[in-house]
């Protein structure tokens, strides 16, 4: 991919999650470039007026502004989160059909535009349409990112930090598989300053396994929870967003759970699904492949298999 001396991110789509990570990205100087793309002009006019007006309060100042397709063509990276919204009691996979549809047309539009950068995808569902914007672009995999787990992850570390007393920064434990109903939490590899949770369990009888269930389903559950009570999740996954595109730009090589291609690895292949990844400048490094429990690997292969039945259908002739 080309890179310029100049940094710029194309957000698309300027709804509660884009403008959440635009905020992201001005209030932590990720970027020197934003440009902000939506079917409704006005919406990413206002925007871009109302982030230049804080500026003056950023790090550093960030050239913001509304603009076209045509825009994506000097980006680095283009996070796209149009497309329609989780409703109350709709399941993320529920969204299949009509985002696909959307996103057609969307990756179109961006390639027309010369755009060889990465694709930072966040729309649900977010492994889904992950692997369409890889089919649709004809980039290499590597440079197509999904939000995946990320999130899934952080809420899984604050969580577990307010059970043990222990800030979530020095909790270590990821959540894999579908960013939805069957992903699942790898005890196994989770610990608090190398201390695995399994052992902390033992030697505390004050903590319990069925404490830590009941926390890992609050966990998968929270994006119903916060949908029922506010109608949309924006900013913990425009926060993880940020911080992808962070790694993106700054080329860190930084371990985070995102959806990405897997060929082989995990025992399957064909399918973009959050696992822990290396993400630097060109995108995907490579995957960090975990040694899972038996249970553990039974679950992330019927998490693959419920996505590889979405689609299969949708995807047929490829």
């Amino acid at each position: 991919m080309k890179q310029r001396n100049v940094n710029r991110v194309a957000l698309i789509g300027a709804g509660s999650v884009g403008s959440s990570y635009a905020f992201a990205l001005l209030n932590q100087s990720i970027t020197e470039e934003l440009v902000i793309i939506d079917l409704n002009e006005n919406k990413a006019m206002g925007d871009a007026m109302d982030l230049n007006h804080g500026k003056v309060f950023a790090p550093n100042p960030t050239k913001t502004w509304y603009g076209t397709y045509a825009d994506c063509k000097d980006a680095d990276v283009v996070c796209i989160c149009a497309g329609a919204n989780q409703k109350p009691g709709e399941t993320r996979l529920a969204l299949v059909e009509k985002n696909l549809r959307i996103f057609k047309g969307i990756v179109e539009e961006i390639m027309a535009s010369g755009f060889d950068g990465i694709f930072l995808i966040a729309t649900n569902p977010v492994d889904i349409l992950t692997y369409a914007t890889w089919k649709f672009s004809g980039l290499p995999k590597e440079r197509i990112i999904g939000s995946g787990t990320i999130l899934d992850t952080g809420r899984f570390r604050f969580m577990l930090g307010e059970y043990f007393d222990i800030a979530p920064a020095n909790v270590h434990a990821y959540i894999i598989g579908e960013h939805g109903d069957t992903e699942l939490p790898v005890w196994s590899h989770a610990d608090i300053g190398g201390v695995s949770i399994t052992e902390l369990i033992k030697r505390n009888p004050e903590y319990t396994m069925k404490d830590l269930d009941e926390l890992f389903i609050n966990v998968r559950d929270a994006a119903y929870q916060i949908i029922e009570k506010k109608g949309a999740t924006f900013y913990g996954i425009a926060m993880g967003l940020a911080r992808i595109t962070k790694a993106i730009l700054n080329n860190e090589n930084s371990v985070l759970t995102v959806s990405t291609y897997l060929e082989g690895e995990y025992g399957t292949e064909d399918v973009y699904i959050g696992v822990p990844a290396v993400v630097n400048r060109n995108g995907i490094r490579e995957i960090v492949e975990l040694t899972l429990s038996e249970q553990e690997r039974r679950q992330f292969k019927h998490s693959a298999d419920v996505l590889k039945e979405i689609l299969a259908p949708n995807f047929k002739e490829q």
